[in-house]
């Protein structure tokens, strides 16, 4: 029966156990995965989009501006009384028709319009309306280029952040481990007498104080993991595994050709300029109201004094003329100018938000290549470090047990170790994150 219980289990819970762990297993996601990801999902790339849709439909709306104009109508006018003449004043031998009454139209009048009006001249208001909207959807364009290279950033950074608070959390367990063991040689000293019960304290103490930093160093994983989630629009507690991309690759660029590609790669200072440009558009469509206008009007009309509008005894069924009609509001109290002096404006106000955006760009760089250089050298810093203090650790440990070293000594030591390996894991974060803010400054970040 033992025998057939162990089998029962072995091939059926044991097979679930496997399927299990195959279907809940962690996805390994890349960089370049973890970016595709955030950028169908994000809201701000969605928004983006919708406003390049609203910016393609303002531009063809004004694009109809530039064809005609149809519309009908349909009216029913009732009358007090059927129109008639009356005749007065005649001479003989007509004296006997004064005061007849003839008529002279019916008391129920039908009509249906149709019109057509093509715009010849406006002053040059249609076409510049119709380019600034064009230069709005360029805008827009980019707009959503600016937010997907955002969104790029922020994958990057929370990814690159996981990826150091790992190496943090490694280096916290790599501690407790060497901790635990050297407390189990401090605790076999003080057995037979070899160190006071002070050094295994002190031990104690160091191994509780590296035990506390291991569990802030796994919920800094964890924290990063949950803002990594959120940025790809995941559920927040979904588990996360990624891979090691953490490398450093000497900054090759100089600042001045940063700031170089910069000034042709940025979106937002060709948003700046559309912008400026734009205005420019909208003060020639204000200018164009100080000139007449001229517009070929048609008409076609049917009339009847009943709905079929079939004419009457009064009025032919049907009627259609072509005209040409000029038009213009030559005095509306300074609405014109007032309407231009506030286009200037906002030209002037856009070429100077422009200047602006390229000194706030050019800081930006700077900062962010100041910031790559301090990690490229913390990096060749650390790594040395590293090495000395291990070297200093193994010395350290190797004199203690030949007691000749004390136990604090072991502890300083590791301790020094483990501070160079945070340095170190903090320098390569540093460096892969502000890269990343390189690059976004220059306008070049996608993968």
């Amino acid at each position: 029966m033992k025998h057939k219980i162990i089998l029962w289990a072995f091939f059926t819970v044991v097979p679930l156990f496997l399927i299990s762990r195959i279907l809940y297993a962690e996805e390994l996601l890349t960089l370049e995965e973890s970016i595709d990801i955030a950028l169908k999902n994000s809201r701000t790339i969605i928004s983006a989009q919708e406003g390049v849709k609203a910016a393609t439909a303002l531009k063809r709306e004004s694009a109809t501006g530039f064809l005609p104009k149809f519309n009908t109508s349909y009216s029913y006018t009732r009358l007090s009384e059927a129109p008639f003449s009356k005749f007065q004043g005649l001479p003989a031998p007509l004296t006997a028709l004064n005061g007849t009454e003839m008529p002279a139209g019916t008391q129920d009048n039908y009509s249906w319009t149709i019109e057509a009006r093509q715009p010849l001249f406006t002053g040059g208001g249609l076409i510049a309306n119709y380019q600034a909207n064009k230069i709005g959807e360029d805008a827009a364009r980019i707009e959503a280029t600016a937010k997907q290279q955002d969104v790029v950033q922020e994958v990057k950074i929370a990814y690159f952040n996981i990826l150091y608070a790992q190496k943090i959390r490694e280096t916290a367990q790599q501690s407790v481990e060497v901790l635990s063991a050297h407390r189990d040689v401090a605790d076999n000293f003080f057995k037979v007498g070899m160190i006071p019960k002070n050094d295994l304290l002190h031990t104690e103490v160091e191994l509780a104080n590296g035990r506390l930093n291991l569990i802030k160093a796994q919920n800094a994983v964890e924290l990063t993991k949950a803002r990594f989630n959120s940025i790809l629009k995941r559920r927040i507690s979904m588990p996360v595994q990624i891979a090691d991309v953490l490398q450093y690759r000497p900054l090759e660029k100089q600042l001045d050709e940063c700031l170089e590609i910069a000034l042709k790669n940025r979106p937002e200072l060709k948003i700046a300029s559309l912008k400026a440009a734009q205005a420019s558009k909208l003060v020639q469509a204000a200018q164009s109201e100080y000139l007449p206008t001229v517009s070929l009007v048609g008409n076609y009309t049917r009339s009847g004094d009943n709905p079929s509008v079939s004419g009457s005894d009064f009025k032919d069924a049907e009627n259609w003329y072509v005209m040409g009609v000029a038009s213009w509001n030559f005095w509306e109290w300074g609405k014109t100018k007032f309407r231009v002096d506030a286009g200037r404006a906002r030209e002037t106000q856009a070429l100077e938000a422009a200047k602006e955006l390229n000194d706030q760009i050019t800081l930006e760089i700077k900062n962010a290549y100041l910031n790559l250089e301090e990690a490229e050298k913390q990096i060749a810093v650390s790594q040395k470090v590293i090495e000395q203090a291990d070297e200093n650790f193994r010395i350290t440990q190797e004199r203690f047990k030949e007691r000749v070293a004390t136990s604090t000594e072991v502890l300083d030591a590791q301790t020094l170790l483990t501070k160079a390996k945070a340095q170190y894991a903090n320098a390569l974060g540093d460096f892969n994150i502000s890269q990343a803010r390189l690059d976004r400054a220059m306008g070049i970040i996608w993968r």
